[in-house]
C-alpha cells in the first residue's frame, strides 16, 4: 500500500473524535424529538414537509459514518460507535422503535460504555 494512502493513527483518532462529538449532539437533539437522524425524513412519512423538516447535519453525519467506516476498513480496524450507528440507520419498519427511543437507548449505551458489546439477552438494544 502506498504510504500516501494510509491515514495516520492520530488523524484517524481525530476523525473518530469529531464523529463522536457530532453524533452525541445529534443523538441529544433526536432524543428531544427531532426526526431524521437514523434515516432521511422522507422515509419517516414526511412527504411534502421534507423541506421544512430537513436535518442536513444528520445527513452529513450518516455520510461521515460511511466514509469513516471505509477508512477504518482500509486500516483493517473498526470503530464500534460508527458501526453501531450505521446499524441503527438500517432499521426500518412498523414494528421497530421510533427514532426518539433509539436515540435515548443509544445514548444510554454510550454512557455505560456498552457500545461494541452485545446488547442484553433479548438481542435488541432498545
Amino acid at each position: 500500500m502506498d504510504p500516501r494512502d494510509e491515514v495516520e493513527s492520530d488523524q484517524l483518532e481525530m476523525l473518530a473524535g469529531a464523529f463522536r462529538d457530532q453524533l452525541l449532539a445529534c443523538l441529544e437533539e433526536c432524543a428531544r424529538g427531532r426526526k431524521g437522524l437514523f434515516s432521511a425524513y422522507e422515509h419517516l412519512g414526511g412527504g411534502g414537509e421534507a423541506d421544512d423538516q430537513a436535518w442536513p447535519e444528520a445527513a452529513r453525519l450518516r455520510e461521515l459514518a460511511l466514509a469513516l467506516q471505509g477508512i477504518f476498513a482500509q486500516q483493517e480496524e473498526q470503530n464500534a460507535l460508527c458501526d453501531e450507528f450505521l446499524d441503527l440507520c438500517s432499521i426500518h419498519g412498523e414494528s421497530n422503535p421510533g427514532e426518539r427511543k433509539l436515540a435515548r437507548a443509544f445514548l444510554d449505551r454510550i454512557e455505560r460504555g456498552d457500545v461494541g458489546t452485545r446488547p442484553a439477552a433479548e438481542g435488541r438494544p432498545w
